[in-house]
């Protein structure tokens, strides 16, 4: 892209009203306006650039512009702060100088993804992650391993959050996302219709034990949040119960680390029938 096609927006002060996207606004705020999210770090907003997500502005400090500017689409507004004005906006003085407004996708109904799932599939679902901050570990997690999809339940929080977009490392832009509305007609569904067996991970000494627990070719694993774990209804809808068996009296892990270890045994492992 030629210089001239840039839009450089030169930014003097924190109160110039076109970075009020960034200045203040908290994220469902951005949301209800026209489905926005804020992308920060040169890594996660390079992401959403090279993403199919459009990205409606960019915030750069003055000494982030060459090594940003190029990547930016034409005709998307590039403002151009001191390293200062930028420290102030995200409220500490230490920051990267790079930003990103990014406008939300509608998430595909379950139906639509399901259809062009291989005959192995790997699913997380989260029926009830509460904190952006782990949410954004899970995105990234489930990225790193290769899930398929995705599935948020209705009481999970909001994936475009700015510490879960910031903690996902830019992964939420390239997962496959569901936002189911009914958790537990949608896992009878991937049950009955689509073949995929859901297995709760639990913390109970009667499950089954991880190191030996085999996949079936259609798998979604269910992780519950650290304070109140699965709800008895989705345990109960699910084929199987399984656990990492804890020592030296650790009660449990954190909700990320546990779908770590999780996704690494199942993807790795080779499909075979269950017990």
């Amino acid at each position: 892209m030629s210089e001239a096609e840039r839009v450089i927006c030169p930014v003097a002060s924190l109160d110039d009203p076109r970075i009020a996207r960034y200045r203040n606004l908290k994220d469902r705020d951005l949301a209800r306006q026209g489905g926005l999210f804020i992308a920060e770090g040169p890594l996660v907003v390079r992401r959403l650039l090279a993403s199919d997500y459009d990205t409606e502005s960019v915030l750069l400090a003055e000494r982030k512009v060459d090594a940003v500017a190029p990547l930016v689409p034409a005709g998307v507004p590039i403002y151009v702060a001191p390293a200062g004005v930028v420290s102030r906006i995200v409220g500490f003085r230490f920051h990267s100088g790079v930003m990103a407004c990014g406008r939300r996708k509608c998430l595909p109904a379950l139906g639509d993804v399901a259809r062009g799932w291989p005959a192995r599939v790997t699913l997380v679902v989260l029926p009830k992650i509460t904190s952006t901050e782990n949410l954004g570990a899970l995105l990234r997690i489930s990225s790193a391993f290769g899930a398929d999809a995705v599935v948020l339940g209705p009481s999970c929080c909001d994936a475009f959050h700015r510490q879960s977009v910031r903690v996902s490392m830019g992964a939420v832009f390239r997962l496959t996302l569901v936002r189911s509305r009914d958790l537990a007609a949608d896992l009878r569904l991937l049950r009955d219709r689509w073949g995929v067996a859901p297995a709760a991970a639990v913390l109970d000494d009667e499950a089954e034990p991880l190191a030996g627990a085999a996949r079936p070719d259609r798998l979604a694993l269910l992780f519950g949040n650290e304070a109140e774990g699965l709800s008895s209804e989705h345990v109960a809808l699910c084929d199987r119960r399984i656990t990492v068996p804890m020592k030296l009296g650790t009660d449990s892990l954190n909700v990320a680390v546990a779908a770590a270890v999780f996704l690494y045994h199942f993807t790795s492992a080779q499909p075979k029938a269950g017990p």
